[in-house]
């Protein structure tokens, strides 16, 4: 506070109260406008500001998951389970990651509403695609979705349920039954209208628990393979 003080009386005794700009025309060509921080400092004579190099620290992980969304959690989970040492670096708190924005829910053919088929979810999506997506890895995520949706379900997200007690499913848009001849499906598993949210805190808890290290707001700047 006094460095503050002692400041900006030396600005105010040099150029006077209108300013900087408008003191320094006219003056002798001694007194020239400052244009750098260091002018200022060599102007008022105040002491250089001390400048340390930032400190380095080194560490060293069997694996490292940049991003900390669903995929980069569930990711760093499967290397903790596994045994592994895994960081796993977030430019924001992982919970405030935008897989918070998928609140409808997933697609999967659990068949809890009525029957269905992962070929007719894999018509389905191919079909939404135009014929353009990937189909090898249409067809993986489709047949691998009711059992990933079964071990979000182990791992705690509190999914809306039947009165019987499963996993309540509701229809959304591009589901059909018997490759879109059978009628609507009821395909869309949800955790009320909080999935995103509901998936996120559950995965980052079970990182937590695995003993997963976390890199909170930082930012990858280069990788060295």
């Amino acid at each position: 506070m006094l460095r503050t003080v002692r400041y900006r009386r030396g600005l105010s005794s040099l150029f006077g109260s209108r300013g900087l700009r408008s003191s320094a025309v006219g003056r002798s060509k001694e007194l020239q406008q400052p244009k750098t921080l260091q002018d200022i400092h060599d102007l008022l004579d105040l002491p250089k500001p001390k400048v340390r190099a930032y400190p380095m620290l080194d560490h060293t992980f069997d694996a490292l998951v940049v991003g900390g969304g669903g995929a980069g959690l569930r990711a760093s989970i499967g290397f903790a389970e596994a045994g592994y040492e895994v960081a796993c670096i977030s430019k924001l708190f992982p919970t405030r990651s935008h897989t918070v924005a998928a609140q409808g829910g997933i697609n999967a053919a659990l068949g809890n509403m009525e029957k269905d088929d992962w070929r007719w979810h894999m018509y389905d999506t191919v079909k939404g695609s135009d014929w353009l997506g990937d189909q090898d890895a249409i067809h993986y995520m489709c047949k691998e979705a009711p059992d990933a949706v079964k071990e979000l379900e182990a791992y705690g997200v509190p999914f809306s349920r039947t009165e019987d007690g499963k996993i309540y499913q509701r229809a959304f848009g591009g589901q059909s039954l018997e490759f879109g001849k059978g009628g609507q499906a009821h395909r869309c598993a949800a955790a009320a209208d909080r999935t995103g949210h509901a998936i996120l805190h559950t995965l980052y808890k079970t990182a937590v628990n695995a003993q997963a290290t976390f890199f909170i707001e930082y930012f990858v700047v280069d990788l060295i393979m």
